[in-house]
């Protein structure tokens, strides 16, 4: 097997400066000895196998209810780095790691941590690998780690809400090193904050309403429910079996770079829920529950028209998981009647929008929660759903 850590060419042996990490584990003794395999909240397993020449992440969610899990490795690398260094404020740790997934897109994401950490999302990015079955390069640069002499440095790597089914992601090295702040590598991938802050929607140059909105119903394969009203009010609602599809006419951005991430803004008609999740569940599995789920439209019916759009002409046959990517964009709280939920669209997924790849956006609940969200259709159509962006030439 030929990887990134040695190439035979012209009859020599290139090494890349691998060696020069703090900690490397290249995987290449077939041993995966040190790194703890750990899941959490749903019904995910997970083993870490020695393969040749790398490892894997084998994940089987079949058994998961909800697609909400999350499954790690992670190691513990202080006692491979220079601690009197790190604590420095002119030094930071840096991750890297080559990847390869079993399916496409999906986030990965990075998480540094010690015994003492709280907050939890400081150091944790997700990297989109794309539509690739091929190999890349993720890395991650701290900022600010606070990290002393004892303490322990939990280097992590994360597979999360993939979908039901079976995965994997292939670890071709992983590595760890304290690195001088001031000449810090830019990171390799495209590390993405985890829930960023909403910028202000007028920073945006486009505020694109949705095109074509309406909702599909699994109970009613054969039904169009284009004019489902709440109290008279045209609205798309959310619920079990309940889904509604959100499509935009992109072609005029077909070719255009998307310029970080965007916003989908959506204005609640109603919210119905309640239940107690946490007394249920756990805490830490029971708040992931009362939110709507975003999902990218990959397959069915591309041009689905609203007026006529129902779950099986939709779906074509195929089963819905099938038409979407399994792992979701997000899932938001959903504000009261007559709020703003804003969601953000990290630029990656907003770049297959503009590129065709993505065909829109289909919302599912998260738990046993019914949301109305006013459609094009009602009133001024105002208070549809829109997509707010800015885009370039590429």
């Amino acid at each position: 097997m030929q990887t990134i850590k040695t190439i035979l060419l012209g009859g020599m042996f290139i090494f890349p400066p691998l060696s020069h990490a703090d900690f490397i584990d290249d995987f290449t003794t077939k041993s995966v000895a040190g790194w703890q395999s750990l899941t959490g909240d749903g019904n995910a397993q997970l083993k870490f196998i020695p393969m040749d020449g790398f490892a894997r992440m084998q994940v089987d969610a079949t058994a998961d209810q909800h697609n909400i899990y999350w499954t790690i490795i992670k190691r513990d690398v202080a006692p491979s780095l220079d601690m009197e260094k790190l604590k420095s404020p002119d030094y930071e740790l840096r991750v890297e790691a080559r990847v390869r997934a079993s399916h496409s897109p999906r986030r990965v994401n990075f998480m540094i941590n010690t015994q003492r950490t709280t907050d939890y999302h400081e150091h944790l990015r997700e990297y989109d690998l794309g539509q690739t079955s091929e190999w890349q390069v993720i890395s991650m640069t701290t900022r600010n780690l606070d990290a002393a002499l004892g303490d322990q440095v939990n280097i992590q790597l994360g597979v999360t809400d993939w979908g039901p089914g079976q995965y994997y992601l292939d670890v071709d090295y992983f590595r760890a090193e304290v690195v001088p702040v001031k000449n810090a590598k830019a990171d390799l991938g495209e590390p993405l904050v985890y829930h960023p802050p909403i910028p202000a929607l007028e920073s945006f140059t486009q505020h694109l309403k949705v095109k074509h909105d309406a909702t599909i119903n699994s109970a009613f394969p054969l039904v169009n429910f284009n004019n489902w009203t709440s109290d008279n009010v045209r609205v798309l609602t959310v619920s079990a079996g309940q889904y509604p599809l959100l499509r935009w006419d992109l072609q005029s951005f077909r070719g255009q770079k998307a310029n970080g991430a965007g916003v989908l803004e959506l204005t609640t008609q109603s919210v119905q829920k309640g239940g107690d999740y946490v007394g249920a569940l756990g805490e830490d599995f029971g708040i992931e529950f009362d939110k709507v789920r975003l999902f990218e439209i990959f397959g069915g019916d591309e041009n689905w028209q609203q007026q006529t759009v129902t779950f099986a002409n939709f779906t074509q046959g195929q089963d819905l998981q099938s038409t979407i990517n399994g792992q979701m964009i997000f899932d938001t709280e959903v504000a009261q009647a007559q709020g703003k939920t804003q969601v953000t669209i990290p630029r990656p997924v907003l770049q297959r929008l503009l590129d065709g790849t993505t065909r829109g956006i289909l919302l599912q609940p998260l738990g046993a929660l019914e949301v109305s969200f006013y459609d094009s259709e009602h009133g001024d159509g105002s208070q549809a759903a829109r997509l707010h962006f800015s885009s370039s030439a590429q």
